[in-house]
């Protein structure tokens, strides 16, 4: 089993940064993959980002493009989540996911983090 753990939410106003991270614990020989969604109440869970370990590949949610930027760190099994010019429509609670491939349907992966809370005051 691989456990995730969230951190680095809270209020913040728009136009302001927040960095989220995430820590990943057990078996974490089986991720290649570790990502971010969000779900906002009410919503459906949205795909935000992704790195591949290996090819240090990067995958953004079109909304979120030139504002967010994930990195991660494969030795430490780690996951970071830079969020910049933040807006309302931001506001969500973020989960980290990781899996041994990317994917843009939560549905698909296996290790989830509870969830951490990021609301944008406008």
């Amino acid at each position: 089993q691989v456990e995730l753990v969230e951190s680095g939410g809270g209020l913040v106003q728009a136009g302001g940064s927040l960095r989220l991270s995430c820590a990943a614990s057990g078996r974490t020989g089986r991720v290649s993959v570790m990502g971010w969604f969000r779900q906002a109440p009410g919503a459906m869970h949205e795909f935000v980002a992704a790195i591949r370990w290996g090819d240090n590949s990067q995958y953004y949610a079109d909304s979120v493009k030139g504002r967010f930027t994930i990195s991660g760190d494969n030795v430490k099994n780690t996951a970071d989540l830079q969020m910049n010019s933040l807006k309302p429509e931001d506001t969500a609670n973020y989960i980290c996911v990781a899996s041994p491939n990317y994917y843009t349907d939560f549905a698909f992966y296996n290790y989830r983090g509870q969830g951490t809370q990021v609301t944008v005051s406008s």
